[in-house]
């Protein structure tokens, strides 16, 4: 008998797309991370029946009807519990959780916090675009201090979430960071999300061109962009600037930008390590770094991976010792319990 894998045809980017129309903003950065997704879809060797895309409320969570996958439009910060009990019931599923930062750090933030420390073999990709757009405009844990929004007209004075920051204090296992606005390096990133076994934390900038327009334009502009971002590459050295001629090395802890046309060298910089748990937590606060600290480019790539037991691997392998040693369950004992008592 012919092997049907063998005669099925390549997918393409085409195939991943349904026929809804799609409803966002015209200039909207939800297009390009659509279509950079559905982009790189057929190069993972899933089959689209195997794939779920889940989301909860919130302008990207529109995303599973445009996805020709298997999909759920779920509750508001409930995505990831909801993908966490299908990773544990379908392990062979690739899921992956479509968020806002409204979404996933404000009410969601507790069931967020408690995927990554579990290490459900699932990929979260964040949309960052720092204000709530589908209820029209409210700061979100993302937005920065003083920003005048309709729920706060004399600016916020809130302290704002360091999303990635926050993964790494849960124990993430993968954290990652890209923007809508850089297709390649946006698809470099989903496809290195994908072959993480375990959790994979990915924020995107996204930028809201109807409430927040421009909040991630210093990072994106061909003018700005070589001054204000770092792109990390494992084993390579922090280098950046138009000409490639600034650099940033540590001091004891601290990082410290250079000029590699000034007498610094190369030899001396700091050179990136994925599995450097404690270098990457300085990357994450080059988030908030102090003005009295002196600038800092914006850090885009892989921070932080490791290797941890995922959650569902260890659930099943618990439920086949306790076969083996005790035989099958009996759920009407375990619900009763060993514990009695009489009413007199």
């Amino acid at each position: 008998m012919a092997n049907d894998t063998l005669t099925q045809p390549a997918l393409t980017a085409k195939d991943f797309a349904t026929d809804q129309e799609v409803r966002w903003c015209p200039g909207c950065g939800d297009y390009s991370i659509l279509a950079q997704t559905q982009k790189v879809m057929p190069s993972l060797g899933i089959p689209k029946e195997n794939i779920v895309i889940i989301s909860g409320i919130g302008c990207s969570s529109r995303f599973p009807y445009y996805m020709n996958t298997y999909g759920m439009h779920s509750i508001h910060g409930r995505a990831t519990a909801v993908a966490s009990g299908l990773k544990a019931a379908r392990p062979e599923l690739s899921v992956w959780v479509v968020t806002g930062d409204g979404d996933s750090l404000s009410i969601g933030g507790n069931h967020t916090i408690h995927l990554l420390r579990r290490n459900f073999d699932i990929n979260i990709m964040l949309f960052n675009n720092q204000i709530y757009g589908l209820t029209k405009g409210q700061y979100s844990p993302t937005s920065e201090e003083q920003k005048v929004t309709k729920s706060t007209p004399f600016g916020s004075i809130d302290h704002p979430f360091n999303p990635l920051a926050l993964a790494l204090g849960a124990d993430a296992s993968f954290i990652a960071r890209t923007m809508d606005r850089d297709p390649k390096h946006l698809q470099e990133m989903l496809i290195r999300s994908n072959k993480h076994k375990g959790a994979s934390f990915t924020e995107i900038y996204q930028n809201c061109n109807i409430f927040n327009d421009g909040a991630f334009e210093i990072f994106t502009e061909k003018s700005s962009k070589p001054l204000e971002t770092i792109f990390l590459e494992q084993g390579k050295p922090l280098v950046f600037g138009a000409q490639q001629n600034k650099g940033i090395k540590l001091d004891g802890f601290k990082p410290v930008v250079v000029d590699l046309d000034n007498g610094s060298s190369k030899d001396d910089l700091w050179i990136h390590d994925e599995r450097d748990f404690y270098k990457a937590q300085i990357l994450t606060r080059l988030f908030d770094n102090p003005a009295n600290e002196g600038h800092m480019p914006r850090p885009f790539g892989v921070f932080y991976e490791t290797e941890r037991a995922c959650y569902e691997d260890v659930m099943r392998l618990q439920i086949e010792d306790v076969i083996a040693t005790k035989g099958n369950g009996n759920l009407d004992k375990l619900l009763r319990g060993n514990e009695t008592w009489t009413i007199q």
